[in-house]
């Protein structure tokens, strides 16, 4: 069985509070030296049979249209090795 992840983050434009509120709490918890932080959404979907150019095509699809809001944000397909 193959994974493939799809990371999804807003746009660099767009203004990220989650990200900000995490970057404010960071130095009080004593972790320094971090300039900025983004959040974002990691989706792992395990596949059936092969990881070929129809079954990333169907996926990409899938995060165009379903897990990603691509008005505000962008979005990765990658292909992970599966956990045994």
């Amino acid at each position: 069985m193959a994974r493939v992840v799809v990371d999804v983050m807003l746009k660099p434009e767009i203004l990220d509070p989650q990200g900000q509120a995490v970057q404010r709490a960071l130095p009080r918890l004593g972790f320094t030296g971090i300039a900025d932080v983004r959040q974002g959404k990691r989706f792992e979907l395990e596949l059936e049979g092969p990881v070929d150019d129809a079954a990333l095509a169907r996926i990409r699809e899938a995060a165009e249209t379903f897990l990603a809001n691509t008005v505000i944000e962008d979005f990765t397909v990658r292909v992970e090795e599966a956990a045994k």
